[in-house]
């Protein structure tokens, strides 16, 4: 019996979707288009350094590029090249097996996916108010 996707990467899933939402919350004038640029250009990026090729830099807002580096940062840390760290510089969250490249990029692209469908019910921040009632 194969594991649905999203219980497969539950826990990667909801890292993505913790670093978007507590930017959210941060900048309430964040928006679905604003998540899903973040998101395109993520994706571009491991999908082109998962080709051995150069990506693009990102053409993005400031809004976007915050957002890009956030879920960029927990991205980095899920692959295993990174610690996150908290305020005081400790390690925050122990080490855990590192996702592959294209792991990943499934994630990222799943939730654009749900960025995508929320955000066509629910208007210019569908996504956003629909995901945060499950972020605390």
């Amino acid at each position: 019996m194969t594991v649905p996707f999203e219980q497969q990467y539950e826990d990667v899933l909801q890292n993505i979707e913790f670093a978007i939402v507590s930017t959210y919350r941060e900048n309430p004038e964040v928006s679905d288009w604003s998540v899903e640029a973040a998101l395109d250009g993520l994706i571009r990026s491991y999908q082109a350094e998962n080709t051995g090729r150069s990506a693009p830099a990102p053409r993005l807002s400031e809004l976007e590029q915050t957002l890009y580096e956030r879920v960029r940062a927990v991205c980095e840390w899920r692959l295993g090249r990174e610690q996150l760290s908290a305020a005081n510089d400790q390690p925050q969250i122990p080490e855990m097996a590192a996702k592959t490249l294209d792991e990943i990029i499934a994630c990222l692209k799943r939730i654009r996916t749900s960025v995508k469908r929320w955000h066509k019910s629910g208007g210019r921040r569908g996504y956003l108010d629909f995901v945060s009632q499950y972020i605390h």
